[in-house]
């Protein structure tokens, strides 16, 4: 299957940079260029999307606002959206992450890096760019954003998971795949994957990156250093 990949990106000459790269990969296609946010959402859904390279920082209805659109909009529940930024320790990327991002990728990474990142996200992976790591992720998230109302809300919501569901939650907070997941609870990656989903769909989270943010914000991990 062809990856319908969509670039949001005010700086014409990056979208053009992307668009040479992408199309040079036959499992991959680009289907549409916007230039800001409000723009971004429209053609995610006209084009049937797959993955969206989202910038953050856009005039008019920025990033985090259209990844917010997309991912509240039940007919773009397959869409998955990549967030670029000009840099990675940044106080959008928890927020990016709560609005329903698959994940981030510095704006400076290497185009392997970028098109790895699309495959990831397109597969429902949770992306975090060797930059950005786990424990920051961690920090951010217990920080918060001064809204925390919905957090006892997360909490409870763990309570519908099994035991065995929980322990596979800690280990997708901890980013590590199912296989590893696998070796490590000594179950094979068929059944990780299926406590995974089973996971995802009590919790109501769109991908593993969604797992993450949940995890950390019920308590039921705790950022490294604390």
């Amino acid at each position: 299957m062809t990856i319908r990949v969509l670039l949001a990106d005010d700086q014409a000459l990056l979208r053009s940079a992307f668009k040479v790269l992408v199309d040079s990969e036959p499992d991959m296609e680009v289907v549409g260029e916007a230039s800001d946010g409000a723009q971004a959402v429209r053609l995610a859904k006209a084009e049937s999307a797959d993955v969206v390279l989202m910038d953050i920082r856009m005039p008019g209805t920025d990033g985090l606002a259209a990844t917010r659109m997309i991912s509240d909009d039940p007919a773009m529940s397959h869409v998955r959206v990549v967030m670029l930024t000009t840099f990675e320790v940044d106080e959008y990327v928890v927020q990016s992450l709560r609005a329903g991002a698959s994940g981030f990728l510095g704006k400076g990474a290497e185009p392997d890096e970028l098109l790895g990142a699309i495959r990831i996200a397109a597969a429902g992976e949770a992306l975090l760019s060797p930059v950005a790591t786990k424990g920051l992720i961690a920090k951010f998230l217990a920080q918060g954003d001064g809204s925390d109302s919905e957090a006892p809300a997360r909490s409870e919501r763990l309570d519908a998971l099994t035991g065995r569901e929980r322990e596979v939650l800690v280990q997708v907070a901890g980013g590590l795949s199912n296989d590893e997941i696998a070796e490590r609870l000594e179950v094979s990656p068929l059944t990780v994957k299926t406590h995974v989903n089973r996971a995802m769909a009590k919790l109501g989270a769109r991908d593993r990156a969604q797992l993450v943010v949940i995890a950390y914000e019920s308590g039921l991990v705790r950022p490294r250093g604390e």
